[in-house]
């Protein structure tokens, strides 16, 4: 009898570190839980919603344009933001319009935002690589995003730390799954 009990033991014992690989694997290379602090990127995010962020895709691929993504922009401090600039852009902004390679690029997530500005001040103050954003690049060099929040009256962004380095991306914010009444996911 005494020796059945150990082998049960033993099972649990290894049915229990199988399990912490596996979340430790899920959550070094998969997904990870982040929250999401102040009112950067509201209303797409607000203050104490809470996501899931995926890693893996960026190890195949890059980021596109909008992604909203998470990256290391201090040693202790992570940022979540809009890639707006991909590397070989330029990128500038003329009475709150978005112009890609002299193009006009639509931001839709920002149309709320656009409507609801009554003030006759700017809701993205105009900018320009050269002018606007730290590092003075004519061009967004390879490996480098420039990255915006949403709210674009009250973020900390490229604008104020420049352009993002590839390495420096963690992953790309993909649902949100707390509070109940915002579950949804980010496209």
């Amino acid at each position: 009898m005494k020796e059945k009990e150990q082998s049960e033991w033993l099972s649990w014992i290894k049915a229990f570190i199988v399990a912490l690989f596996l979340v430790w694997l899920v959550r070094a290379f998969i997904i990870i839980p982040i929250e999401v602090e102040g009112p950067s990127m509201s209303p797409a995010l607000i203050d104490q919603d809470y996501l899931i962020v995926e890693r893996l895709s960026y190890q195949l691929s890059n980021p596109k344009r909008f992604d909203i993504i998470v990256f290391h922009a201090t040693e202790q401090k992570d940022y979540i933001k809009r890639v707006i600039g991909l590397p070989g852009e330029t990128v500038e902004y003329k009475e709150d319009h978005l112009y890609v390679n002299n193009q006009l690029v639509e931001e839709p997530f920002l149309a709320d935002h656009l409507n609801d500005n009554q003030h006759n001040s700017p809701f993205t103050n105009d900018f320009n690589l050269a002018e606007g954003i730290p590092g003075q690049h004519q061009v967004i060099p390879e490996g480098y995003y420039l990255v915006l929040g949403d709210n674009r009256q009250n973020s900390t962004d490229s604008r104020m730390i420049g352009l993002i380095p590839e390495e420096d991306i963690i992953g790309q914010a993909r649902f949100i799954y707390w509070p109940f009444s915002r579950i949804s996911s980010l496209n």
